[in-house]
């Protein structure tokens, strides 16, 4: 079971999402355009492709059919209905599907665990987890990753105080 704090913590962990309060629902956005709303009544409305909303329907039984001015837009799943991964995985598809082409490609490398390369890159010694954990919040190099608060990096699933620390090293070193 997942609660409206999921999702939002869930949705803004997604590279480029803003969130706006709306009437009581929470809308998430990336480049303006909405990928998800968590309504009062405790449901997700998620924005999908037509093969995606079909998977999602076939797939939960509680799931309906979201529609705005008669077309099919998506899917609404009770977040009662879902436990944290599939609520990610929902949100990774409804993102995907609103993303600009350049978030969508950077997200599968991250997924990869494919760092850009140069002298600014993220060094391997992190390891893999951390460098999918950082590549998935949108950080690419090794200055966007010390520009960041411990506190935040230590927030992302797969990045431990060893990867902080290892981090750090590897900028002193650079000067």
């Amino acid at each position: 079971m997942t609660t409206r704090a999921h999702l939002r913590r869930s949705a803004l962990r997604l590279p480029g999402v803003e969130e706006t309060p709306d009437h009581g629902a929470l809308v998430f956005a990336v480049r303006g355009e909405a990928f998800a709303w968590g309504t009062a009544d405790g449901a997700a409305e998620l924005a999908m492709s037509p093969q995606d909303a079909s998977a999602t329907l076939e797939r939960f039984a509680s799931a309906e059919p979201l529609t705005r001015g008669g077309e099919q837009v998506g899917v609404r799943v009770p977040l009662a209905a879902v436990n944290g991964m599939e609520l990610n995985a929902l949100l990774e598809k409804a993102w995907r599907s609103k993303a600009p082409p350049e978030h969508v490609a950077l997200r599968r490398a991250a997924a990869r665990g494919e760092a850009p390369t140069g002298p600014d890159a993220l060094p391997r010694s992190i390891g893999k987890p951390a460098t999918r954990a950082l590549l998935a919040a949108g950080i690419t190099t090794l200055s966007e990753a010390v520009a960041r608060p411990d506190e935040e990096l230590l927030a992302l699933h797969g990045v431990g105080p060893r990867a902080v620390r290892l981090l750090r090293e590897a900028a002193a070193q650079k000067g």
